[in-house]
């Protein structure tokens, strides 16, 4: 056996791995809901290269990423299948005319039935990939926030990030009281029986990048 083929079968994963749940596909992009603790795009190491932009190469041929989901966080995701299409959905995205929504459920209780965090971000380097609160050195990061439902424990929300910083809605739900349920880096109470995040991107709406046509897509979510 050529190192070639060994290299490739250290890569590739098994063929039944490849499924992808892809809820809408059209000649130009795909939209897929991710699993939660798993990766959006490949990382560093041929440990890491499964993940949700590798499956699609497997599946359509050609797949660009849009925008990224945390590791941890499940729901709907992006991919578009040409270069040209992926120049106009990161556009999209630039200038914020998607619009996001996510559910989550966190620590209670609340005071209140919605509200905004606006308050700026960056990495903290020394416990990376953690972000922090910085209104020195931060980016400006904003989240719309609202409850759905309350329980004893905890409350169901939902999310609206206007921007898209790394681990935004994570940060500024626990930097208000309120850490998801399950946030390995965030939430001081997690138990050994939470086995995923409790974050879910649940809704997308954008116009399509070349119909123009105004589309919704839903998630529903799985907690």
């Amino acid at each position: 056996m050529s190192l070639a083929q060994e290299s490739n079968l250290i890569t590739k994963p098994p063929a039944e791995l490849l499924a992808l749940e892809v809820l809408y596909e059209d000649e130009w992009f795909a939209v897929i809901n991710k699993p939660e603790n798993f990766l959006s795009v490949p990382g560093r190491g041929v440990d890491k290269q499964d993940s949700i932009i590798f499956r699609a190469q497997q599946h359509f041929g050609e797949a660009h990423a849009v925008h990224r989901l945390d590791y941890a966080t499940s729901g709907l995701i992006l991919v578009a299948k040409t270069l040209e299409c992926h120049r106009r959905l990161s556009e999209h995205f630039r200038e914020r005319i998607v619009e996001k929504e996510y559910q989550a459920v966190v620590r209670g209780p609340f005071f209140g039935e919605y509200g905004v965090v606006k308050k700026p971000l960056r990495c903290d380097w020394p416990n990376r990939p953690r972000q922090q609160v910085c209104k020195e050195w931060g980016k400006p990061a904003e989240t719309h926030w609202q409850v759905i439902k309350k329980e004893s424990a905890a409350i169901r929300v939902q999310l609206k990030p206007i921007t898209g910083r790394s681990h935004q809605l994570r940060v500024h739900m626990q930097s208000i009281g309120h850490a998801i349920v399950g946030d390995e880096f965030y939430d001081k109470d997690i138990l050994p029986h939470n086995t995923r995040l409790l974050l879910h991107a649940y809704r997308l709406e954008f116009h399509h990048p070349f119909t123009q046509a105004w589309i919704k897509f839903v998630s529903p979510c799985p907690f």
